[in-house]
């Protein structure tokens, strides 16, 4: 009896070796495993498309956590479809390649003209990609753009891929577009998707310039002078699934304050005193906007009311910004000049781009009684008609460390 005991436990444990080793020699091991941190697509002159897959290089980074100057791998492959360009990079590399941590996906403008809905449609259905992966569309190559995706202030390529869409929280220049956001408006029948506009830094000092407005660019725009990078800048329109125009700084600006997207943000507006200068306010919201769209003639109405609350950032040696009557001047002046820009946003998109992408459409669909009488006022056809009243409630504060006794 002892005998079978004894044997019945060496089997046993014998089975447990034997599970726990084979584990590591299964196709989803981690050491067969090869994780793609960003993919880019870009056309080609045939009927394929080259998609590139980027790898973070664990052989790059030292025991000090530094990493050298070739931190990334880029794979770029031509094939029919995301598909079978990962299946045939799978053999090339002898890993299964896994999209699971893959953080940011990359077109290019000539892909995202052609229309993206095959691949949304393909990357959503994938098991493995996050919705959360953000959306770019980069004016230069998708592939350029991911060989200049390095921050000399973040060491790890993955942590700056995780950041930089972090900069429509206080600048509202870009906003936060993910997959699955993008799908959702892609299949939205009265909205239309936006998506980050990305390119390459390219001035030098040679070619600086400040006639520039500061806000009036898109990405590859800007006067930064430094280490050529990535620059994400604007965004990109889409109408339905195709690439129709882009959005400036500014303009993005504009959506990011109707959408409440931005926590706070800086404006430069005319001196009420000298409208040859500005004057720098920081500003963020104290209240929601509020939305209202009047559907009772086949053209709507919009009227958005904005709440925020400014600082004087720009202080000079000859004005008294403690005076009541001066802070009023710069409230209404950045009243005016807030009203007019969001304004001048609104029409470009309704009647240049005929694209909804503040989701207008869900204010008005409350004022219809049943989905039938919705649908036959054709949203997307009465937008571009549409009319705007933007009214703008700014409180201003000097921000003067030091008042008046």
């Amino acid at each position: 009896m002892q005998k079978v005991t004894k044997t019945i436990l060496v089997l046993i444990l014998l089975f447990i070796i034997l599970y726990a080793f084979s584990n590591s020699y299964s196709y989803d091991s981690i050491d067969n495993l090869a994780y793609v941190v960003a993919m880019g697509i870009d056309s080609t002159e045939n009927d394929k498309i080259k998609v590139s897959f980027q790898f973070t290089d664990t052989s790059a980074f030292s025991s000090e956590g530094s990493s050298g100057n070739n931190s990334t791998i880029i794979n770029t492959v031509e094939a029919k479809s995301i598909e079978s360009a990962t299946n045939l990079l799978n053999s090339y590399i002898g890993k299964n390649v896994n999209l699971a941590h893959c953080k940011v996906i990359v077109f290019s403008e000539e892909v995202a003209k052609a229309g993206l809905s095959d691949y949304i449609y393909s990357l959503i259905n994938d098991s493995q990609i996050r919705p959360t992966s953000n959306i770019v569309i980069s004016r230069c190559d998708a592939k350029y753009y991911m060989e200049n995706s390095i921050s000399k202030y973040e060491k790890i390529l993955t942590k700056y891929y995780d950041v930089f869409p972090n900069s429509a929280d206080y600048t509202g220049y870009i906003s936060d577009v993910t997959l699955g956001k993008f799908f959702n408006q892609m299949q939205d029948k009265s909205s239309n998707p936006i998506a980050i506009l990305g390119g390459i830094n390219t001035t030098t000092s040679d070619v600086a310039s400040g006639d520039t407005t500061d806000a009036n660019i898109l990405a590859n725009q800007s006067t930064i002078v430094g280490e050529r990078g990535t620059e994400n800048i604007g965004l990109a329109v889409f109408s339905e699934d195709h690439l129709i125009g882009e959005l400036t700084a500014l303009e993005a600006l504009c959506h990011s304050i109707i959408a409440n997207e931005a926590d706070s943000f800086l404006i430069s507006i005319p001196s009420p005193k000298d409208d040859k200068t500005s004057i720098d306010l920081s500003i963020n919201q104290y209240k929601k906007t509020n939305i209202d769209v009047d559907v009772s003639t086949g053209s709507p109405y919009i009227t958005i009311d904005l709440y925020l609350f400014a600082k004087v950032l720009s202080v000079d040696t000859n004005t008294d910004y403690l005076n009541d009557d001066y802070l009023n001047s710069i409230r209404d002046a950045s009243n005016t000049y807030l009203s007019s820009r969001i304004t001048e946003y609104l029409y470009k998109t309704s009647k240049e781009f005929k694209s909804c992408v503040d989701d207008f459409d869900k204010f008005a669909v409350k004022k219809f009684l049943t989905n039938k009488d919705w649908e036959a006022f054709n949203w997307k056809s009465s937008y571009p008609n549409a009319f705007f009243k933007v009214n703008v409630n700014t409180k201003v504060n000097s921000s003067l460390l030091l008042t008046e006794s």
